[in-house]
């Protein structure tokens, strides 16, 4: 089932007092923010993911006082930091040159300049470059403060519909299909909805890849998150995999799978595979086997194990 969202508000200004009320509110925010004095360290800046009006104030007021703005690309960010008049020193950060930057990073804000971090869209470090830099920076006692915001995992895990009391963000998976079934199958007993970042062009051949790996789950692909042409589609793994069969798909894709449903294995079923493997293996080692192959405590398949030895003659 696709749901795609109307561009057109569908009310306008109700309370125009009201709303004057929440700008000043707003400004009279932003402008205590930015009087306040902003301390030496690294910022952890989450930016929008696609609409510019999902910014917080307090990011706006990091941004508009940091001596430097590191950015996955200078370029794109611009745009944002144009939006809103900020004249930040931009700086890039990115995957092909983390490693020789991390150095003058760290040495800036050692010396007492207020550094930001933002990422292309959303909040930094989640499936983006900085692991290390952060790492590095908290074994040398420089401070890391993260300015929480948009993030496209969030989003597409609330609007899913899915459970949403644990979760697993899983990136991108591998692009090659052996690479990606391999990935899959690491992932299927995780107790919790996936989420998962996909490229337009291998959504079909991806779902259709979980659908065989993970079971015919309940899931959602959620396509250009609080953009104009934001699109929700829900339907189990196959039937997206078929309804997305040949579509020429553009814009960021996130992939919310539900997780498994509880299976139910006898006694039996674990007795008749402890017979199999207790001639080659310790009862521990079946024990923690077993359990995992069929997704029961390991508890329970030692005890039945210790129940089988002390009932034999």
């Amino acid at each position: 089932m696709l749901v795609s969202r109307d561009p057109k508000p569908a009310d306008r200004q109700q309370n125009p007092a009201q709303t004057s009320k929440v700008a000043d509110r707003a400004r009279e925010a932003l402008e205590d923010l930015a009087g306040a004095p902003l301390a030496s360290g690294i910022y952890l800046v989450a930016t929008p993911i696609g609409n510019l009006a999902d910014i917080t104030l307090r990011a706006l007021a990091v941004l508009s006082r940091a001596d430097i703005v590191y950015c996955e690309d200078t370029r794109h960010s611009a745009k944002l930091l144009q939006h809103y008049s900020i004249a930040a020193k931009t700086l890039p950060l990115h995957e092909h040159n983390e490693d020789r930057e991390i150095e003058r990073v760290l040495s800036e804000a050692e010396a007492g300049k207020r550094i930001a971090i933002i990422s292309d869209a959303g909040t930094p470090l989640l499936s983006d470059p900085g692991f290390r830099l952060v790492r590095t920076a908290a074994s040398r006692g420089i401070p890391v403060t993260s300015i929480p915001g948009a993030s496209a995992v969030l989003a597409a895990l609330t609007t899913s519909g899915l459970p949403t009391d644990a979760f697993f963000f899983a990136g991108f998976l591998p692009p090659k299909q052996a690479a990606r079934r391999t990935r899959l199958v690491e992932i299927a007993n995780i107790p919790g909805s996936l989420v998962i970042f996909e490229a337009p062009h291998r959504v079909q051949e991806a779902l259709a890849d979980m659908a065989d790996v993970l079971g015919n789950r309940a899931s959602v692909v959620a396509r250009e998150l609080t953009k104009l042409h934001e699109t929700i589609a829900r339907g189990t793994l196959s039937a997206l995999a078929d309804d997305f069969a040949g579509s020429a798909l553009k814009g960021e894709i996130v992939i919310v799978v539900g997780p498994a449903e509880p299976q139910v294995v006898s006694d039996d079923a674990i007795s008749t595979r402890l017979d199999e493997v207790l001639g080659a293996m310790s009862l521990k080692d079946a024990a923690k086997t077993i359990a995992g192959e069929l997704g029961v405590p390991k508890s329970r398949v030692y005890a039945l194990g210790v129940k089988a030895k002390d009932e034999s003659p």
